[in-house]
């Protein structure tokens, strides 16, 4: 077992022991965003309840084959060095196309002043510099749109 494994196997032991009904397998780990700063930026707004959102490019998905998010799947969160912080429980799961995304979901994305406009403008952004899809980036590209709740930090 690698020392990752190993880290990850210890924290969920310990969120199992200090949460009641949590499963036998693992969830998957994963960081919020593509680089350590952004990881550890959103960690933290996490962790301090204003990030309860998230959103995703379906096309990215697709690209990648990866599972969609499902109502109530666990993952636990990396922070920007890959260790794992939380675990928190998908809610609900929405794909609803760029234009069309709520001002209630960008305030819960939590980011800059939580307004639709500034969540268009960095998603945006991100999506033009960090999409693993071809495709990239479109006013009107399907986005999957998460929310979430926190269940554990260590």
């Amino acid at each position: 077992m690698t020392a990752t494994a190993t880290r990850l196997d210890d924290f969920w032991s310990r969120c199992r022991d200090a949460v009641p009904g949590m499963p036998d397998a693992r969830p998957e780990a994963w960081p919020f965003g593509a680089t350590r700063e952004h990881a550890e930026e959103l960690l933290a707004l996490v962790l301090a309840g204003t990030k309860t959102g998230t959103a995703s490019s379906l096309w990215d998905y697709e690209h990648t084959g990866d599972p969609l998010p499902e109502a109530g799947e666990l993952s636990i969160i990396l922070d920007g060095d890959g260790a794992p912080r939380a675990v928190i429980e998908t809610t609900d799961v929405r794909v609803i196309p760029f234009d069309e995304v709520s001002v209630e979901h960008a305030c819960a994305e939590g980011e800059g002043d939580r307004t639709l406009e500034h969540w268009r403008e960095v998603h945006e952004w991100y999506w033009r510099t960090y999409s693993e899809s071809p495709r990239g980036f479109a006013p009107d590209m399907p986005v999957v749109c998460e929310r979430f709740r926190l269940v554990w930090c260590d």
